[in-house]
């Protein structure tokens, strides 16, 4: 089965068909940094992420951009608070920082790369211009507005005609314009002080900051929201994207006026296939920065971790309502223990002496296939997570099963050793593409590091015990299970295991 993949564009499912067999050009909208990431960005991040992965395991080459919006009202009503920064540039970083430390303790893939409209001025100026000179769009008073009625396709993404839609744009922009949905590229000027404090959540100053601007054709001013996703996807992917993602709330206005700004200046299409994640649910609204109801990433790592926040998001499609709360987390906590203990179980039973390579447990080795297969037909059918992950357990189930079988009275006395690692590849294999990561292996990769750092630890117990240090040693033990280190006493030794 090939990949197929919802198209917002068409409402259709549809067999995907990259512009190059061989590799995928990915763009994802990213961030606005006005606020600490929550997991309402997590769940997108996390399913991008997991396309990304299955694109490159089905041996796609993936060409991953996600941008940062680090130019925007919001962020100027952030100047001076909390230390954040005391102008847009300062605030921007700040928050840019914390996101990127949020990513990688989610266990993302990198990004090719992450562009900032602050380094693509003059490509957005450039792309504005060209839209003037090709009489798509208008100058009035210093700012630039796209000319909707010039595009004849405008509407056909969020499905709506145009005399239909609402008017875009802050009230005052209203008299500039032609068209009430005609929506800006250009505004001239720094931030308006009502745009400031719309968005300030209470916040004052003795000076109402505005933000920056930049030079252009058309006068001081500053880049519209929507133009600058056309301009660095653009820069970095080129005219024509295979796949564009972003949440569902960016269908309209800001997809929408992506299409058509962008094929306006290229004569090209801009992206072949839309993609668009459901929000996150707290209760009967929408998990939303602006709204306040929200658990922040680093938080949510802190709390739960990062496996089983993953096993969290990614227990439903990308394109399906998901809730939080107490219960669900719980249920994802549930899913991910049973996963490791059967991974720690079957890891442990092949370096058993009892694993044998003539011994044949055909109900696992068929149980581990089916699986396998079935986690594929899952991914390929849009990226279906949940039912993906629902195949993991399976190769859990199957696993545990022959390990309580050869522990029985009838049983064999004997581990299927090529049956049990398969098992295990496959949840090491398969569980990547979900982002899970086995063996104790923490979002940082640093299992190494710490297995060493409690190997020379352990060193140190055994040199207190020889001097007969007795109560320090003993210290030193209670001091590595209070931070989840296992630890047995063995006649070979002492072993532990990682948290």
């Amino acid at each position: 089965m090939t990949l197929h993949v919802t198209n917002t564009l068409t409402g259709e499912k549809e067999p995907f068909e990259p512009q190059d067999p061989n590799n995928v050009l990915l763009y994802y909208c990213g961030l606005t940094v006005s606020d600490p990431p929550h997991l309402g960005h997590a769940r997108s991040w996390v399913h991008v992420d997991v396309m990304h992965r299955w694109l490159e395991h089905t041996g796609y080459g993936v060409r991953h951009v996600e941008n940062f919006t680090d130019v925007n009202e919001k962020i100027v009503a952030r100047v001076g608070q909390d230390d954040l920064g005391d102008d847009e540039a300062e605030v921007a970083t700040t928050y840019v920082q914390r996101t990127i430390q949020d990513m990688r303790s989610l266990n993302l893939l990198r990004a090719e790369v992450y562009p900032r409209v602050s380094e693509h001025i003059p490509e957005i100026i450039d792309l504005v211009d060209t839209l003037v000179e090709s009489d798509y769009a208008y100058e009035s008073n210093g700012s630039v507005y796209f000319d909707v009625t010039t595009f004849e396709e405008y509407g056909e993404l969020s499905n709506q005609d145009i005399e239909s839609i609402e008017a875009q744009g802050e009230p005052d922009e209203q008299a500039e314009k032609r068209h009430p949905a005609d929506f800006a590229l250009w505004k001239a000027g720094p931030v308006s002080e009502a745009a400031v404090h719309e968005h300030s959540k209470g916040a004052t100053w003795k000076e109402t900051p505005t933000g920056q601007t930049w030079d252009s054709p058309w006068g001081e001013g500053r880049p519209g929201w929507h133009i600058e996703c056309s301009a660095m996807s653009m820069t970095h992917l080129g005219e024509t994207l295979d796949i564009h993602v972003g949440g569902r709330d960016l269908v309209f206005p800001h997809h929408e006026n992506e299409i058509a700004q962008s094929e306006a200046a290229t004569g090209h299409r801009f992206a072949r296939y839309w993609l668009h994640c459901e929000l996150f649910q707290m209760g009967e609204t929408k998990m939303s920065s602006s709204l306040g109801n929200f658990v922040t990433v680093d938080e949510a790592v802190e709390k739960w971790g990062t496996n089983v926040l993953r096993t969290f998001l990614t227990a439903g499609a990308y394109n399906s309502q998901q809730l939080y709360s107490d219960e669900t987390i719980a249920e994802a906590e549930e899913r991910w223990e049973r996963l490791e203990r059967a991974y720690d179980a079957a890891v442990d039973a092949l370096d058993s002496p009892i694993a044998k390579s003539k011994f044949a447990d055909e109900e696992l080795r068929e149980s581990v296939a089916a699986a396998r297969e079935a986690f594929t037909e899952a991914m390929n059918d849009d990226f279906n997570t949940r039912e993906a992950q629902s195949a993991l357990l399976e190769v859990a189930s199957a696993a545990n099963r022959h390990l309580e079988g050869v522990d029985g009275e009838s049983g064999p006395g004997a581990y299927d050793y090529q049956g049990l690692n398969r098992a295990v590849e496959t949840l090491e294999d398969l569980g990547g593409v979900l982002g899970l990561t086995f063996g104790g292996a923490d979002a940082s990769g640093n299992v190494e590091l710490a297995g060493e750092v409690v190997d020379l630890v352990l060193e140190i117990r055994e040199q207190e015990r020889d001097a007969g240090n007795y109560e320090r040693a003993d210290e030193l033990r209670d001091e590595l299970e209070a931070i989840g280190v296992e630890v047995q006493d063995t006649d070979e030794g002492p072993t532990f295991r990682l948290p």
